[in-house]
């Protein structure tokens, strides 16, 4: 796992803050997020039976496009163009994308490395296709970070709040109705973290 800045985690309890560390470690290795995350805090009160989680994103990236995951090349006798995948991780996202401008029947992929899509504009489409937008790996951050918090809040937190701004993300979660100055001081947290970390 990528050593983070900071980690911490908070609780009353000794035996637990260990036991929380862990399932921390084990989903970030799991959902592969440690790479995206510089600084975490946790705070487990279970005498208000309340978990607060502030974090701090490493640069996860910038939008992918076409060009970035594969050559094109139009061909305006045969009315197609031939698409040829070097980074096949995305190739889910890159055929939804085909799918949804073109149409399912204008799009064939004859083998994992190749996609020609045929139109009766190669040059224009394939001017546009170099610049779609493939993928936002924030996005799909986004996701994975609440996907993240959920696994490792305590069994029965079912009221949750969460904001995820910029490189920012913060999560609240009680088995009770969140007061609003448990919001604020996981944001008071995430002040914390921007400044370097513990108290």
């Amino acid at each position: 796992m990528d050593s983070l800045e900071v980690f911490d985690v908070e609780s009353a309890i000794a035996s637990e803050q260990e036991f929380y560390r862990k399932i921390i470690e084990d989903n970030l290795s799991n959902l592969k997020l440690a790479p995206a995350i510089g600084r975490i805090k946790v705070i487990l009160r279970p005498e208000d039976s309340l978990f607060q989680m502030a974090i701090i994103l490493r640069d996860v990236g910038t939008k992918v496009t076409t060009t970035d995951i594969a050559d094109m090349e139009a061909k305006p006798v045969a009315g197609e163009i031939m698409i040829s995948i070097k980074k096949e991780q995305y190739i889910p996202e890159l055929l939804g994308k085909l799918w949804e401008r073109y149409g399912r029947a204008n799009i064939s992929q004859p083998d994992r490395w190749t996609v020609t899509i045929s139109t009766d504009k190669p040059d224009q489409e394939a001017a546009f296709l170099k610049d779609m937008m493939v993928a936002d790996p924030r996005h799909r951050l986004h996701e994975n970070l609440v996907d993240f918090a959920i696994r490792v809040t305590p069994e029965g937190f079912r009221v949750r709040y969460h904001l995820y701004k910029g490189n920012q993300f913060v999560f609240v979660a009680s088995e009770e109705a969140l007061k609003r100055e448990w919001i604020k001081e996981t944001e008071a947290m995430l002040e914390e973290l921007m400044k370097g970390g513990k108290k």
